[in-house]
């Protein structure tokens, strides 16, 4: 599997930004940037098109920078918090804390783990995890592996619970654009 990203470049470029004093957004657009010149023509740098997202009991907010089908980045988070179960995915998860906070606790421990701006959690490859993104948590999130693997966990809530159908539709909307922009690159 190619991946077009590496996690350790996004935490050093995420550490980057978290410095910076800028209002959240602009802080995110800053990063944005800043991945787009170390990875130019990858990212999504147009606009942030905020879609809920609802997945395993937990529920955000998210903007999908990149999407295809062994790799996906997104800044995911809540102004007022959430929590929920990690899913156990054929891929990678990694999540990078832009701000605020994130807490985790591994299967078959007793103790949490708290990430903080600039750190770097990642779920492994089958394993899971419960986590709370505390009021104002915020991160980049990037995964590879078989990521059409982990879309009924994003789509369950929305689908069968919710029924948030807008939301179900901006997700495959523009997730499959950006699935079918990067076939093509990748082809031609």
């Amino acid at each position: 599997m190619v991946k077009r990203f590496d996690p350790a470049k996004l935490h050093e470029l995420v550490k980057e930004a978290v410095k910076l004093d800028l209002p959240r957004e602009e802080k995110f657009k800053k990063l944005v940037d800043l991945i787009d010149a170390e990875y130019p023509g990858k990212l999504n740098t147009k606009e942030f098109k905020w879609i809920f997202n609802n997945a395993n009991g937990a529920m955000g907010i998210m903007t999908l920078l990149y999407g295809s089908f062994t790799e996906y980045m997104i800044i995911f988070g809540s102004p007022i918090g959430t929590e929920g179960h990690s899913g156990r995915y054929w891929a990678v998860v990694n999540d990078i804390m832009i701000e605020g906070e994130m807490w985790t606790y591994d299967e078959g421990t007793i103790d949490r783990k708290v990430f903080l701006p600039g750190d770097w959690a990642q779920l492994k490859f089958r394993k899971s995890k419960g986590y709370v993104i505390r009021e104002n948590g915020w991160m980049l999130e990037y995964s590879s592996g078989l990521i059409p693997s982990m879309l009924p966990m994003g789509i369950w809530d929305n689908l069968f619970s919710n029924l948030d159908f807008k939301s179900l539709f901006q997700l495959f909307w523009i997730y499959g654009g950006m699935v079918i922009k990067n076939m093509f690159r990748l082809r031609f």
